[in-house]
Parts: structure tokens; C-alpha cells; sequence
């Protein structure tokens, strides 16, 4: 079995103002590809810096090469096209964002508008410059193809491809199973696949709208459950772990989902062919934690106790007291800490310092220090 880093964190992190200067550059043709190459390794050597001083367990790479998380998946995939789709994100009013609260933006998004074929590695750039200077465990982000697949699936576009979006999701998951592999055969020893889309289905709003637009929640969970699953299976083994990440959308500071994990705990957690489980748990949109009795034993839930979202400090004895509230549903020794979710899963980032990040990740690995000596 894989250890358990108790130390944890989601992956994204602030980018530094001079990398996102340089890819609007790149992007206006005055940044070269590879004077913009050469900055993001030295931020990432930075990164990783900040990240061992603070005591994590398990490095990333900040996502330091992506415009979000969802980009290189995007990019390495004929048949994705440039869309406009609006979300209903909530929480305060900030710019990007209409007036009253979260509103509907339309962050850069994509729609499946050819078939689904490889053009290139995914994550091949990231994590042979990661293996190399982390000195010691790392992880690799992806997306999932059950969130990227249904997001991304757009009746009147979509369907002139692929007639549902169990047909597109299974495509775009044999896909990253490829990716899973070959990050494997080169020593990557964690693997994450970012699933937000999973809770769309314990938001009750969110449900109703899937039905207005003419599908089956339940249905189209299983398809999603099922796509996912089939990048994992079989690929389980000693010194590797590999986890899946949930969260209720992390743009700005601003989220999409809110509600409990019961309505989906039983099948997801006994489906997923997973070591690990990352759960955001930061407030009570989350809801409580007696979802966890139905994950299996020996598979580890890291709790994202930590918000990412505001710059407010969570006091470690807080902490102690929740993560004993999870003991009652899984043993401690299969439980974890980190924050709720990445600092940056778009480039923009959320809305906190840079010294708030520091003192959120030097939190986790203190906590977990508290909690498990």
C-alpha cells in the first residue's frame, strides 16, 4: 500500500505577478516561448521552495505552466473548440463577476466540437522538470475526463459527434488513462484527477437544471462515476497513490455547488478505484461528515479543513476537534489535512496574499504534526 502524506494540498498555487505579465505577453506575441519557459521554471524552483519550508508533505508544481487547471487536458485534445458558457458561480461581488453576489460569469471555457483524438502528452512538459527538482514526493494534477467530458458536452454542437455524453466522457478517459500510464512508467509517485463536476449532484438547483435541459441526474452520474473509474482500474499499486479531488468550483474566491456528499457517498466512494480521496470540508456548504461512513477501510480521506478562499487563520485546536468528528466515521490512521482546494485553479487566483498561502500551508503541516505526532 502507498503511504499517506498527512501534510497534504491540493496543487495550485498564487502565480508571482511577473508570470502572468509574461503569458499575456506570450499571448500578445512580445514573450518568446522560451523566455517564457525559462520564467516558469524559476518560479516553480521557487514554488517548491516555499513549499518545503512550510512542511507539506507532497509537492506540485504550483500548475505554474496552465492558464487553470483544466488547460493542458484542453490543449492536448483535437476536437475541443473555444466556448462561451455561462455558470452561476456564487459569493461576493468581485470583478469578472456580476453585480449581486457571484452572478453568472463565463470564464474561458471549451466545448466538444469534433472527435476526441491525442495530440500530444497532457502533463509530459510538467513533470519531468517536477521528478526532477521536487528531491523528494510529488504529485501531478489532472482534471477528470467525467468533469471535463460532461462540462464540456453542449447539445447542438457536441452530439454531432458523439451521441450522448457517455460516448464523449469515454473517449476523453481512455485518453487520460494513457496519460495516468505513462506518468506512472516514469516515476511519478502521485496522481490526482480533479473532479468538481462531481458535486453538481448533491446541489439541488443543479439538479433541476440538468433535468430542464432534458437529462437524468442519476443517469448521467453513473456515466461520469463509470468514465473515471475506467482511468484507474487495474492500475493500483505498491509506492504509488492515486486519488481523485472534490470540490464545489474554486474561481476567485467564488464557487458553484453547495450541499452534502450523501447523495452521492455509497456509489462514488465504493466505485472510485482510488487510494485517496480529497474532500473539501472547509464550511457548511460542505455539510457534515457522515458521508465518510461509506468510504471503504485502507483508502485515505484528506480533509480539506483549510480554506482557500479568504485569508482568515483556522486555529489549529479548531482543527483537532474536526478531524477527530471524521475519526468517528474513519480511523484516524486513514485520515489527512490540507486545504479545501488549490490557491489558484485559474491563474487569477483567489482572493488572499501571498502570506496568507504561506501561513495556510505552514497550518497544515502544524495541524497535521498536532493530530498524528
Amino acid at each position: 500500500m502507498p503511504g499517506i502524506y498527512r501534510a497534504d494540498h491540493i496543487g495550485s498555487l498564487l502565480r508571482p505577478r511577473e508570470l502572468l505579465d509574461a503569458r499575456t505577453g506570450h499571448a500578445a506575441g512580445s514573450t518568446s516561448a522560451a523566455q517564457l519557459k525559462e520564467l516558469e521554471d524559476r518560479c516553480i524552483l521557487q514554488a517548491l521552495e516555499l513549499q518545503r519550508g512550510c512542511g507539506v508533505q507532497v509537492l506540485s508544481d504550483g500548475e505554474y505552466r496552465r492558464g487553470d487547471f483544466r488547460t493542458e487536458l484542453a490543449n492536448a485534445l483535437e476536437g475541443m473548440e473555444p466556448g462561451d458558457v455561462p455558470l452561476s458561480w456564487r459569493g461576493p461581488q468581485s470583478a469578472g463577476f456580476a453585480s449581486g453576489g457571484g452572478g453568472v460569469a463565463s470564464p474561458p471555457v471549451w466545448v466538444i466540437g469534433g472527435p476526441l483524438r491525442r495530440r500530444q502528452r497532457i502533463t509530459a512538459h510538467e513533470s519531468g522538470f517536477l521528478l526532477e527538482n521536487a528531491n523528494g514526493p510529488c504529485k501531478v494534477t489532472m482534471p477528470s475526463p467525467g468533469f471535463m467530458g460532461s462540462r464540456c458536452y453542449r447539445k447542438g454542437v457536441s452530439d454531432q459527434h458523439y451521441a450522448g455524453v457517455a460516448d464523449a466522457v469515454r473517449d476523453m478517459a481512455a485518453i487520460v488513462r494513457e496519460e495516468i500510464i505513462a506518468l506512472i512508467d516514469e516515476g511519478v509517485p502521485y496522481i490526482q484527477l480533479d473532479a468538481p463536476g462531481y458535486t453538481a449532484f448533491v446541489d439541488d438547483a443543479q439538479r433541476e437544471q440538468m433535468r430542464a435541459n432534458g437529462d437524468d441526474p442519476d443517469a448521467l452520474f453513473a456515466e461520469i462515476v463509470e468514465a473515471d473509474n475506467s482511468c484507474f482500474e487495474g492500475l493500483r499499486r505498491d509506492g504509488l497513490i492515486l486519488a481523485v479531488h472534490l470540490c464545489r468550483g474554486n474561481n476567485r474566491s467564488h464557487w458553484l455547488s453547495e450541499g452534502s456528499y450523501e447523495a452521492i457517498a455509497e456509489r462514488l466512494f465504493n466505485t472510485l478505484d482510488v487510494d485517496a480521496f480529497l474532500l473539501e470540508y472547509d464550511n457548511e456548504r460542505s455539510g457534515g461528515f457522515e458521508p465518510l461512513r461509506f468510504v471503504p477501510r485502507g483508502k485515505t480521506v484528506v480533509l480539506g479543513l483549510i480554506t482557500t478562499k479568504q485569508g482568515y487563520m483556522e486555529s489549529v485546536d479548531r482543527l483537532r476537534r474536526r478531524i477527530e468528528e471524521a475519526s468517528r466515521y474513519v480511523p484516524m490512521e486513514d485520515l489527512a489535512i490540507s486545504p479545501q482546494c488549490g490557491f489558484a485553479s485559474v491563474d487569477a487566483g483567489n482572493a488572499i496574499s501571498w502570506d496568507d498561502q504561506r501561513r495556510k500551508l505552514e497550518l497544515v503541516a502544524q495541524t497535521a504534526r498536532a493530530a498524528w505526532g
